[in-house]
């Protein structure tokens, strides 16, 4: 009997990249809290997981070499949104580093918690296997 990855994973794996990018988006924010002008970014998590799990077999990765491997995968560009200052800056940047860091902080501990959650898949199906 083979086993279904996709259903086995459920939303762990699409939400593991969606933390990944929400990452970077973050990051990016706190290094450019001195910059004029610059408008803070962040994903939208709970619509950017549905957007994933309606969109995914929707989505083709592009492949420009017969020798790439064919492949779902999804772009959460779209999710990517502008976040509202609660008090603007003179120079219009949108930034302020308490949100960006405790948002940071949140968002690292919640994929912590999905890469355990996934860790204890794999060491159940590790259990199976070795059993036999």
């Amino acid at each position: 009997m083979a086993i279904s990855f996709d259903k086995f994973l459920g939303i762990h794996d699409d939400a593991l990249l969606i933390r990944s990018k929400r990452t970077e988006l973050l990051a990016a924010n706190m290094a450019n809290a001195d910059t004029p002008g610059y408008k803070a970014k962040d994903i939208d998590f709970k619509q950017a997981l549905q957007n994933a799990q309606q969109s995914n077999s929707d989505f083709k990765m592009t492949t420009t070499s017969d020798k790439h491997i064919a492949g779902n995968g999804f772009s959460i560009n779209g999710d990517v949104k502008f976040r509202v200052n609660n008090q603007p800056s003179v120079d219009g940047n949108t930034v302020d580093t308490n949100v960006e860091k405790a948002e940071f902080a949140k968002n690292a501990l919640q994929y912590s918690a999905s890469l355990r959650f996934l860790d204890g898949k794999f060491s159940g199906i590790k259990k199976v296997l070795k059993a036999q």
